[in-house]
């Protein structure tokens, strides 16, 4: 029978694996758009989105201990952001 602490460590590592996975998928999908279609769809600028994003993707790697801590929730947030508001708007300047 496995251990309680084994689970909730494997669970841990899961999930931190999966958010990692999340943010840089936003971090490179923000990479392909210009700073127009930013501009045009009334967004934050292309270098702050790679900003935030560049930086929720290196804190979760420095910061792998726990992905429940502050500053990876705060990075998780930010990439969620831009996945359901900012990358459908984008998108939708892209479509012909």
């Amino acid at each position: 029978m496995p251990h309680v602490f084994q689970i909730e460590s494997t669970i841990m590592l899961v999930l931190s694996l999966a958010l990692l996975a999340v943010k840089i998928f936003a971090l490179v999908t923000s990479l392909m758009f210009t700073p127009e279609h930013y501009r045009a769809a009334d967004k934050l600028t292309k270098p702050t989105w790679v900003a935030i994003l560049g930086l929720g993707v290196v804190a979760n790697l420095l910061l792998s201990g726990s992905p429940m801590n502050l500053i990876n929730l705060a990075a998780t947030i930010a990439a969620l952001v831009y996945l359901a508001d900012v990358r459908p708007a984008l998108n939708s300047l892209t479509r012909r």
